[in-house]
């Protein structure tokens, strides 16, 4: 390739700088604009030809985004210029591309039947509504837009920032983003789809017909699915320059895939952290990477206990199961709080993984954030948690084996 050629990974770097250098507060939608700025003019200034930029046409694409959003007066007309247009970049932290179509209205009606009710994926707790979807390729999406007129002008205010910090991110125990759509006051975001939906369906809903029946019905599936979250959740505070805070972590926002693994989504709430603001907020008591801790600390509960977050019991009288599982936990009884459709575990090895996910969960919940273990100590301890199932896996195999031998 010729010297002057774009260094994909030094682009990524500066473009991910000129978005770094700016405050999270300031980045609404307006940062759209000097974005896409910033992107053509990073590839415009190199003289590398379109050889050795590929297929991908960022340039045309980054023109096309800078004028469309520019003007006020943009016409869907002038987003279909480039039917095909993709803008990316190379992710500077696992070096692979990351994508994002710009996708027209029409598009995207016709991949949920134009919104179809029976394609409503409710997501509880969210500012928009989620629609699953066919593309012309036959790819399946979720197609993420506000629906409520009251929640309209929050998930505009949102939305240059959000497409911008999801195209930063690419790990896969997070929903990726597939592209996005801007037509006159309309907003949509375009996600992966995971077929298994979210975990809350099948801890909480009692209209889901697969609770009895479900994968999730082992501890060992529990513990992976725990730990699939959590490493999504290290992504977001110690691989990503400035950090990300996600500020919504529950069992309603990690998703399911095909193969059951759990993937982190709703970042509507989301928002950069840089270590110079974690140390303020630290100090004022207001936000830090340890709020993302205790969310998923009450995950853990959910997943040992299958119950709630908030336990009614009596005649109007409600407890925070936080409260209750943590004196249980502590006091050595939690074989008093598992869930019943998984029941007691069956070995040493699968009763000690629990005892060590029950004790992450409770020092995860700890009320006072200091004593919250971080990402990184929180994924340490899962995953050792989940080889002791496998090793009980492998016990249990090894025993059957044997018994079949003496008969």
């Amino acid at each position: 390739m010729a010297n002057n050629a774009v260094d994909a990974r030094s682009f990524s770097w500066a473009v991910d700088s000129a978005i770094a250098s700016e405050s999270a507060s300031n980045l609404g939608e307006s940062r759209v604009h000097s974005f896409a700025s910033v992107v053509d003019g990073a590839i415009r200034s190199s003289t590398a030809s379109e050889a050795d930029l590929g297929e991908s046409r960022v340039h045309s694409f980054a023109s096309v985004v800078d004028g469309a959003i520019r003007s006020s007066t943009a016409s869907e007309a002038d987003l279909e210029a480039f039917p095909t247009h993709y803008f990316a970049f190379a992710s500077a932290w696992d070096k692979r591309t990351v994508a994002a179509r710009l996708f027209t209205l029409a598009e995207l009606k016709a991949a949920t039947n134009n919104f179809s009710i029976h394609n409503k994926i409710f997501c509880a707790g969210s500012i928009s509504v989620v629609h699953r979807g066919k593309l012309f390729d036959g790819r399946q999406v979720a197609v993420k837009r506000a629906e409520i007129s009251s929640k309209m002008k929050e998930f505009q205010e949102r939305f240059g920032y959000l497409w911008t910090l999801l195209l930063r991110l690419h790990h896969k125990h997070l929903v990726g983003l597939v592209g996005f759509c801007k037509d006159k006051d309309k907003r949509l975001l375009v996600y992966e789809y995971t077929k298994n939906r979210a975990l809350y369906d099948y801890l909480h809903d009692k209209n889901n017909v697969d609770r009895e029946s479900s994968a999730l019905n082992s501890w060992r599936m529990r513990i992976k699915v725990a730990l699939d979250a959590s490493r999504g959740i290290e992504y977001l505070h110690k691989h990503v320059v400035p950090s990300i805070i996600h500020r919504d972590i529950n069992s309603s926002n990690i998703l399911l895939d095909a193969t059951w693994t759990a993937r982190v989504s709703g970042f509507e709430s989301s928002c950069f952290m840089s270590p110079e603001a974690e140390h303020v907020y630290s100090d004022t008591r207001v936000l830090t990477a340890k709020s993302d801790v205790y969310g998923l600390g009450v995950v853990l509960l959910e997943l040992l206990t299958g119950k709630k977050t908030t336990l009614k019991f009596g005649i109007n009288r409600e407890t925070s199961m936080v409260k209750i599982a943590g004196r249980v936990i502590l006091g050595w009884k939690m074989v008093k709080i598992l869930d019943p459709r998984v029941g007691a575990p069956h070995v040493n090895e699968e009763a000690e993984a629990l005892e060590i996910v029950a004790h992450t969960a409770v020092s995860c919940v700890n009320s006072k954030r200091k004593d919250r273990p971080t990402m990184t100590q929180v994924v340490a301890n899962l995953e050792t948690a989940l080889a002791l199932c496998d090793s009980a896996d492998y016990a249990v195999v090894v025993g059957h084996t044997f018994g079949a031998s003496k008969e």
